[in-house]
């Protein structure tokens, strides 16, 4: 069910319909780094070996601060709900919109434009909310396309800030991990008259190098992908909701204006949408 319906505006086949969570993210970067760790063990290497603090503080907290120097306090403060969003998973299903902008249509076809006022109180999305309100009130249908667009601009705007911090930490890293590898092999040669210190040395020194790449392909990156893909999702449904919203006003049918949004899914997408209204 889209976020911010509640179930009593959405039609019956949708009630029983519980909030999807994608963990894409979680399961892709624990998989990935328990590969690289077997990996290590099967080649007859031991991970413990990686754990260094000093390359680990260096690559993670460098990078770390590297990346809060490159945005702004304000921002920085929004990356914990950022990165949660992401780890945590995305409950907006693009299709699960359709259902209910069809049985707003059927109640606008049946009562008229006024009678949906009292589902917007009800609405928790601010979007949707201001949507049927501008609706409602009669607002010409080429201002609430620029109004609503411009809704639509901010929050990709928004989206774009959270990513950018996962995308700067995944280009510092490696290069944080470089410098660890530099700093150990400055204190290899400074100790080359003391062939027992040149092991460990140069294995914290490659240490930082491993850590930097890891972090950056396994963590960083995937992260700031993820978020891209979370904010492209969350766009469609907020465009399907503008797009559903002037066919209402329009005085279009709820059969029309379910064909108009179905055009929006992939046929697997509807499909699975007809599955479940079947189920």
């Amino acid at each position: 069910m889209p976020r911010g319906v509640t179930p009593a505006q959405a039609p019956d086949a949708n009630r029983s319909k519980s909030p999807t969570r994608d963990r894409a993210t979680v399961i892709g970067c624990i998989g990935a780094f328990a590969i690289v760790m077997l990996s290590m063990i099967m080649d007859g290497g031991n991970p413990f070996t990686l754990l260094l603090p000093a390359p680990i503080i260096l690559v993670f907290g460098g990078t770390t601060l590297a990346a809060l120097a490159s945005t702004t306090m304000k921002d920085a403060k929004n990356v914990p709900s950022v990165a949660k969003k992401a780890l945590s998973g995305n409950d907006t299903v693009v299709e699960d919109t359709i259902p209910v902008m069809v049985h707003l249509a059927e109640v606008a076809r049946r009562e008229g434009l006024l009678a949906l006022e009292k589902a917007s109180a009800e609405i928790t999305d601010p979007f949707f909310k201001k949507g049927i309100e501008l609706t409602v009130d009669g607002t010409d249908p080429e201002e609430i396309r620029d109004i609503l667009e411009g809704e639509i601009d901010a929050l990709r705007a928004r989206h774009s800030e959270g990513g950018k911090f996962f995308a700067d930490m995944g280009g510092f890293s490696p290069t944080l991990g470089i410098l660890g590898t530099v700093i150990g092999l400055i204190r290899v040669l400074a100790n080359l008259s003391s062939p027992g210190l040149l092991g460990p040395a140069i294995a914290s020194a490659f240490t930082a190098t491993l850590w930097g790449v890891l972090s950056a392909n396994l963590f960083w990156i995937p992260i700031s992908n993820k978020l891209k893909r979370v904010s492209s999702i969350e766009v469609a449904q907020k465009r399907l909701m503008l797009d559903g919203l002037l066919a209402i006003q329009s005085g279009s049918t709820a059969r029309m204006v379910e064909a108009r949004l179905m055009s929006w899914l992939s046929p697997r997408e509807r499909d699975d949408l007809n599955h479940r209204r079947a189920a």
